[in-house]
């Protein structure tokens, strides 16, 4: 057995690794690609915060780490056919002397509901879940109607210059979610410089930027990142709209199958907008901390 860190290259087999597990524990095909999973690792120094567990030349088990606010973020799958072993002890063991190394104060990690060797490992190194996050999905058959907005709104692209502003917005709008923790601008616009623009979307109000979406092109699915209203805007289907006018950007790409992810518990009542625009739960992701 190997440990070494993870590379960019190694999201396609750990995209692998994740969806037999995703169908052995649930019982249907997942849809989790490469390009999900590299998004999982944003945050994340490679170098240093990640570890790839490989027998013989195979990856048999995966954890990686990044802080967030005054905790520490962590996720990891061991593979079918490894599990077991210790494998995902090790994993936590890991990561939590990571978090102690950096003088973080809690650690928080993502189970399947349906894992319960993983919830059992949790539990019996004092963890307890805090919280529920459902992953949302529409197939799109046809193309999706046309947003209505207020008279003196403006649905609109997203361009550079707006890159301040939209980021200012989404610190607005997300104040009140459950563990938001803001990035800095400068970093923020330095993970999101290479992002496919023309998937982002804005509603102005004259020099006001009121609600944003910003999207992401996968590989199979259209993915919707993050999408925020601020509150002097709320309650007037900006973020009707926003969805809306997202659904007919991934049309146009000849993306019919679309997937965001949401707080069960969202202060703002984010799933019945999902609902309204006729995305279904498809899963749902327990968050434990310690």
């Amino acid at each position: 057995m190997k440990v070494r860190p993870l590379e960019p290259d190694d999201a396609g087999p750990v995209a692998a690794i994740v969806r037999a597990d995703e169908e052995a524990l649930r019982g249907r095909p997942s849809h989790v690609d490469a390009a999900e999973v590299a998004s999982w690792w944003e945050r994340t120094d490679l170098a240093r915060h990640s570890w790839l567990f490989e027998e013989n030349g195979t990856a048999v088990a995966v954890g990686w780490l990044f802080p967030y606010g005054r905790k520490a973020a962590f996720g990891g799958v061991v593979a079918q056919g490894s599990k077991g072993r210790g494998l995902g002890a090790a994993i936590v063991e890991r990561a939590e002397a990571t978090a102690v190394d950096h003088g973080l104060e809690r650690m928080h990690t993502w189970v399947l509901p349906e894992d319960a060797a993983a919830v059992a490992l949790f539990r019996s190194r004092g963890y307890e879940e805090v919280r529920r996050f459902f992953e949302m999905a529409i197939d799109l058959d046809a193309p999706p109607s046309d947003p209505v907005l207020s008279a003196g709104l403006l649905l609109d692209g997203f361009r550079e210059v707006d890159a301040r502003a939209f980021h200012a917005a989404t610190l607005d709008a997300f104040e009140d979610h459950w563990e938001w923790h803001a990035t800095p601008f400068d970093e923020w616009w330095e993970q999101r410089r290479v992002n496919d623009h023309s998937l982002w979307f804005v509603v102005r109000d004259g020099d006001e930027i009121a609600a944003i979406v910003r999207n992401e092109r996968r590989e199979n699915a259209g993915y919707v990142g993050i999408i925020g209203v601020r509150r002097p805007w709320r309650g007037l289907g900006l973020g009707k709209a926003l969805m809306l006018r997202s659904f007919r950007a991934f049309w146009e790409c000849g993306l019919r199958r679309i997937t965001l992810h949401v707080d069960a518990a969202s202060p703002t009542g984010a799933t019945k907008l999902y609902e309204s625009v006729g995305m279904r739960i498809e899963s749902e992701t327990a968050t434990y901390e310690r």
